[in-house]
């Protein structure tokens, strides 16, 4: 199915924003002591953080892993803001089709949040272009976000430093390409230190990474990561109407008009 760019809804600031969280869902389904703290998934968890900071100005969803076409039907992404992603233990499971799909989509205005170990998601090494990895280390860290940009809407009313009790580590290197914006660093009781709050523009869509929330610590119940994640939803909503990027050909005389086409392999003419 295509989906033009009529169908591709602008989100004015006074509609609420259509947020879908992607769950792997696979963890919760495996693991007693995920399971225990994450009962309904850590998709819903995250859901219930985003209702709870922005209330009515968000229509939250959730979709996993195992529905049919991931949850990411061209139908469902042509009616959402902003998509959030948490993946893990099986990035290898997702259709390649359906990463095509969300690129396109990204890349047309729809905001992309992406949650700890999506780092390694194929959605953001195909939008990132860069290998993705790090250092790691899951020995009940302490982790200290510290605000870099204390003036970015992501960082509105979150303490300097969030401190989150137990975590798994992340550190330097992480394979990235040097972000548009560093809102957050993280340290950890090793020393070491993470570029763990970071935005990119790709296309029309606007990308926030935010590291914090492994799986087997309870930081997605945390006061905090659920206001940045909010923090996020708001920033990440488009900011123009959905579509492609589209290049103009200007014959002379033509300033304010030209013949559309969007890239040589799709007009071929």
């Amino acid at each position: 199915m295509t989906v033009s760019s009529t169908d591709l809804e602008y989100a004015p600031p006074g509609r609420p924003i259509r947020a879908l969280v992607w769950g792997e869902n696979r963890h919760e389904q495996v693991e007693e002591h995920v399971a225990k703290l994450y009962p309904q998934g850590m998709h819903n968890t995250i859901k219930e953080g985003i209702e709870e900071n922005l209330g009515d100005g968000a229509v939250v969803n959730t979709v996993t892993l195992d529905d049919p076409e991931h949850g990411l039907t061209e139908e469902v992404l042509a009616q959402t803001d902003v998509l959030l992603w948490w993946g893990h233990a099986a990035h290898q499971d997702v259709d390649d089709h359906v990463v095509d799909r969300v690129y396109r989509h990204v890349l047309s205005g729809m905001g992309l949040i992406v949650l700890h170990s999506g780092h390694w998601s194929k959605i953001f090494g195909k939008l990132m272009g860069t290998s993705c990895t790090l250092r790691w280390r899951s020995e009940h860290d302490r982790e200290l976000v510290w605000t870099i940009d204390r003036t970015h809407p992501i960082a509105r009313g979150v303490p300097h430093p969030i401190e989150i009790e137990a975590q798994e580590m992340y550190g330097e290197q992480f394979d990235i390409p040097t972000p548009d914006e560093l809102i957050f660093i993280s340290s950890f009781s090793g020393g070491e230190v993470f570029r763990s709050g970071c935005t990119w523009r790709r296309g029309n869509g606007r990308i926030f990474y935010f590291s914090p929330g492994d799986q087997d610590y309870p930081v997605y119940h945390h006061k905090d990561v659920r206001r940045v994640i909010s923090n996020g939803v708001q920033w990440a909503r488009p900011a123009v109407e959905r579509s492609l990027p589209t290049l103009r050909r200007h014959e002379t005389g033509q300033f304010f008009e030209g013949r559309e086409y969007q890239s040589p392999w799709q007009n071929k003419a």
